[in-house]
């Protein structure tokens, strides 16, 4: 007989989910960044700096002893990691490169079949670009001038740009640091370590590695699920890789809303289940593309939070506003809050705060983010809070 599937409720669901993304525990004490980084997985990178950029906040609210140099120093100097493309591009542990190296022949392999792509230089200009870069080290693109032919669309790139990104997606060229968020691009065996460069298992085995890594950065999850976590592997391979498994265990979801998903976890899962501990009380700004925000479905199933990062809405459609945070408290989340930071003037601003229905936003619960927002602002190296003095009124019309 089939055994019935294991059924979580919603609240324990949400223990096990923060507790494996490194949620659960006050962010205090000694910090290990390689191996914060590991146990996520990987960190995505983004350009846009309101407070401090992405991967630096989203591992600051692990630890909150991070400081932003912290992992350029990680990347230049003790090349513990890699940068690469996951669903976006993202920083991934040194040691998890030989099960990559798939990862490289699928996005050489995408990268051929973009319209938008083929305007990069032939095979002579790239080893042109490779040849400047063994003899002058790394550099970025503006140490190249080719220039776009034809029209000049928006999403247009120059030639060089677009061999650049060709190499680094294949494997050939990698990221040897970045500055002020510009990418150097080096030869990749002067940035990869050779015993990781040497090393590359079967393609089926690594196929198994991305499924089983991500399943238990998860704790549980669709075979969908799986398949987005690192997008390094296609949807019909991870069903294969499910159907061939033996230790997984079939689960049931609790959502909000009383409804129930069906999902996949690790074999572990009941122990999981008795030892996650609670969420620390402590009331966190997260940010827009935290590993918990960034899947906007699941994040809608699990905590019932309708959450939209609004960069790209123009300003009059905006329900929020451009960049707004998240509020998570415990296991709840309680909020949304805007914050910004002026570093020349010294000064982190909290204009607008949107607390949740049904969440009343207390004394207590507003000291708690006034302590957020001190901490915050040391990330960014400012001085002072500024609140706006109508912030816990500033509710949004539903």
């Amino acid at each position: 007989m089939t055994k019935a599937p294991l059924e979580i409720r919603n609240r324990d669901a949400r223990r096990l989910w923060l507790h494996a993304q490194g949620l659960s525990a006050t962010p205090t004490g000694s910090l290990d960044l390689p191996g914060l980084i590991r146990g996520l997985g990987f960190v995505q990178l983004d350009s846009i700096r309101v407070v401090s950029r992405a991967h630096h906040h989203i591992l600051w609210s692990r630890n909150q002893n991070y400081r932003e140099p912290m992992l350029d120093k990680l990347m230049r100097k003790d090349r513990g990691i890699f940068e690469h493309f996951t669903h976006d591009a993202s920083v991934i542990p040194m040691e998890f490169y030989p099960n990559w190296r798939r990862q490289f022949r699928r996005l050489e392999a995408k990268v051929r079949g973009w319209d938008w792509h083929r305007g990069m230089l032939d095979e002579t200009g790239r080893n042109s670009i490779v040849d400047r870069i063994r003899e002058e080290g790394p550099l970025s693109t503006k140490a190249f001038d080719t220039k776009v032919k034809g029209p000049r669309e928006m999403w247009r790139r120059p030639p060089h740009k677009l061999a650049l990104d060709y190499m680094w997606y294949a494997g050939e060229l990698s990221t040897s640091h970045r500055d002020n968020f510009t990418k150097f691009y080096d030869l990749t065996d002067r940035v990869i370590p050779g015993h990781h460069r040497e090393d590359e298992p079967p393609e089926q085995e690594q196929v198994d590695w991305l499924c089983r890594q991500a399943l238990d950065r998860l704790a549980f999850g669709s075979e969908g699920d799986i398949q987005r976590f690192w997008d390094a592997a296609d949807l019909a391979e991870v069903k294969d890789w499910a159907g061939q498994q033996t230790g997984l265990v079939p689960v049931r979801i609790e959502g909000t809303d009383g409804k129930w998903v069906s999902a996949l976890a690790p074999a572990d899962i009941e122990t999981r289940l008795e030892t996650a501990p609670a969420p620390t009380s402590r009331l966190r700004i997260l940010n827009p593309f935290d590993p918990v925000i960034r899947d906007r479905a699941r994040l809608q199933r699990l905590f019932g939070f309708d959450y939209r990062i609004e960069i790209f809405v123009p300003a009059a459609k905006r329900r929020w506003g451009y960049y707004v945070y998240p509020l998570l408290e415990g296991d709840r989340m309680v909020g949304r809050v805007e914050v910004k930071a002026d570093r020349a003037a010294g000064t982190l601003s909290a204009e607008r705060l949107w607390p949740e229905p049904g969440v009343a936003w207390t004394s207590a619960r507003d000291a708690r983010l006034e302590a957020e927002l001190a901490r915050f602002a040391r990330l960014a190296g400012v001085d002072s809070v500024v609140r706006n003095k109508h912030l816990k009124l500033d509710l949004p019309s539903r």
